[in-house]
């Protein structure tokens, strides 16, 4: 029975603990009796994760497809999750600063390898098949790959440069959000109608991204950088993460990204276009739109040549 009082100290944390919540400690003990031990296979939800995959075609390579897309969209929500902590601390720091960053980075970076499944992963002649079932469905409706852009830098980097003159802090973010770059890929550039692809994807999309605008109007990472002391925003190794950060999702995984499209979009076997309808050259490659998340990191003539090495 003495080995019981090894035990107290984590009693009396655990009675802290509940005491907080307004909980009875006996209570949660005796549900403790009764609980069964955690597996493996419950924690992760194996079984319904590995149930998400639904084919639309009886085409194998189709499964390669949405299983790569489904992982990406995990990694987003990863990625998502530590830009929220830097919005959100109250004493940030450099090192702390410069640890997220890092750790985004390199979930961009595993990201960016990654395409090399894609492009060298599937049949082009499978992917030319079941593509089709796609549309107008895109890769450009990934809502969390817009958040991750919103939560990275201030809106006016992600507005279309053609209409960055007319837009500032008191533009109303309903208008300034019919201006982001990634509009002109979803509308007739003749008529300025938009598209299926883009009408879709606002209409289940676009609320979120309002209220997601101005929760980081003030919190994105560039703000947050800029809130710190002078001399902490010209730490060197805070700046480097913070470039590496933008020259890899802004070129090197977009870069990739692109390639991987042009791999099966221009192989003489389609029509030569996106499942969604987008001009997706001038939609993707960088040196069209020069999405920068930290402009002032960069020199003029880095910002000039962006995206075209």
């Amino acid at each position: 029975m003495d080995d019981l009082h090894k035990f107290d100290d984590i009693i009396e944390q655990l009675q802290e603990k509940f005491t907080k919540i307004g909980q009875d400690t006996e209570d949660h003990l005796h549900g403790l009796l009764h609980s069964k031990p955690i597996t493996y296979w419950d924690y992760i939800q194996t079984d319904a994760l590995l149930n998400l995959q639904i084919q639309r075609t009886t085409l194998p390579d189709e499964m390669v497809f949405i299983a790569y897309h489904q992982i990406n969209e995990l990694i987003f929500k990863m990625i998502l999750w530590e830009i929220q902590q830097v919005a959100e601390e109250e004493n940030l720091n450099i090192a702390y600063f410069e640890e997220k960053i890092m750790r985004v980075s390199r979930y961009f970076d595993m990201l960016t390898t990654s395409f090399d499944i894609m492009r060298e992963g599937m049949s082009i002649e499978q992917y030319m098949k079941f593509r089709y079932t796609l549309t107008p469905a895109s890769g450009f409706q990934s809502a969390q790959y817009r958040m991750i852009e919103f939560a990275s830098t201030e809106l006016i980097n992600l507005i279309d440069y053609r209409f960055r003159k007319t837009i500032d802090r008191d533009t109303p973010f309903e208008h300034a959000s019919e201006h982001l770059y990634w509009q002109a890929a979803g509308k007739d550039y003749k008529t300025g109608k938009k598209s299926t692809l883009l009408v879709n994807f606002e209409k289940r999309y676009k609320g979120d991204f309002i209220r997601f605008m101005q929760t980081y109007n003030t919190k994105n990472l560039w703000s947050r950088f800029k809130e710190l002391p002078e001399k902490d925003q010209k730490d060197e190794g805070l700046i480097k993460a913070m470039r590496h950060f933008d020259y890899t999702v802004n070129i090197t995984w977009v870069m990739a990204h692109y390639n991987a499209a042009r791999h099966y979009i221009e192989s003489g076997t389609g029509d030569g276009e996106a499942t969604g309808g987008s001009d997706w050259k001038k939609y993707m490659h960088p040196k069209y739109q020069k999405r920068i998340f930290f402009p002032e990191l960069w020199s003029t003539d880095e910002i000039e040549n962006w995206g075209n090495n």
